[in-house]
């Protein structure tokens, strides 16, 4: 099987498209869950640190349990409904109990981690760096969902992230170990560094913690010579989609917008363009030959 991946770059695609599309309703799971997970583990720690009595909670979340069922009216889903994206089609958006309507974020969520899979197959066809692109590619999706749907980036994704990236440095595949550090030290504090200056500036938190830790795990994957692409295309994305909701009116000044998004997508250009972005870039400003 694995000489077959290897050498017909069609299996490689529709198979890893296959398992973009698996790993993508698992995503939803994660996304939905483990803010629900922090959630209850908080309260029981503060349980102990306060010194109450330990309460059992009343529905145990974990990734693998309870069932997953329909939020209205609760009746287990089948395992054909869960198909990743034809499940959803097929009952037209709709829970087969009650008919109440299900989020279009579940295939959305499916198709674009089995699109970004593809496009990391293109990018790396059969390789290690496929294997660690595909792994950045799913937890950037993770944590795309969930700081949309909470904002917040949990650290049991930004953290093994990070170290991971540091492991990989010492092979290399994206960047060597000297610019993983630096990247990863700089990336975390650049963005630190920012919110305290705005904080001190307006009274005001302009970011999460989490978003230096997002950073600071791209700066270990991909070196500190990619941070100054990923804050330009973070920043840029950004400031257009906030510009945008403010001119349609849904946003105001003051309302707070996830930034973990814009990183995230920026760090993904930088996986699959970031060496051609910068060949340009030196091209088109004398300091290097282009292409």
């Amino acid at each position: 099987m694995l000489e077959l991946l290897e050498s017909s770059p069609t299996v490689l695609t529709v198979s890893v498209a296959l398992l973009g599309l698996c790993v993508g309703s698992f995503l939803n799971v994660v996304a939905y869950r483990l803010p629900k997970m922090i959630e209850q583990d908080f309260r029981r720690e503060a349980r102990e640190f306060l010194r109450l009595p330990s309460r059992p909670e009343r529905t145990p979340v974990s990734l693998s349990s309870p069932p997953s069922t329909c939020p209205s009216c609760r009746a287990r889903i089948k395992p054909w409904h869960n198909l990743p994206v034809v499940g959803w089609l097929v009952l037209r958006g709709r829970c087969a109990g009650c008919g109440a309507g299900i989020s279009i974020q579940y295939p959305v969520v499916e198709l674009l981690t089995g699109v970004l899979s593809v496009a990391c197959a293109w990018r790396f066809g059969f390789s290690p760096q496929l294997a660690a692109a595909l792994v950045l590619s799913w937890a950037l999706v993770a944590l795309t969902v969930t700081d949309l749907r909470t904002m917040y980036l949990p650290d049991s994704i930004t953290l093994p992230l990070l170290w991971l990236g540091l492991a990989l440095s010492l092979v290399p595949l994206f960047a060597d170990a000297g610019s993983a550090i630096v990247g990863a030290i700089v990336g975390y504090g650049l963005l630190w560094s920012i919110y305290w200056a705005f904080k001190l500036a307006t009274g005001r938190e302009g970011m999460g913690y989490g978003d230096f830790k997002l950073m600071g795990a791209l700066g270990a994957w991909f070196g500190w010579q990619s941070l100054p692409q990923i804050v330009l295309l973070s920043a840029l994305v950004g400031a257009i989609v906030g510009i945008s909701l403010m001119v349609a009116r849904k946003a105001e000044w003051s309302s707070r917008i996830p930034f973990g998004p814009y990183i995230a997508g920026a760090g993904w250009i930088a996986l699959i363009w970031g060496d051609q972005i910068n060949r340009t870039y030196l091209g088109i400003s004398g300091i290097g030959p282009a292409g």
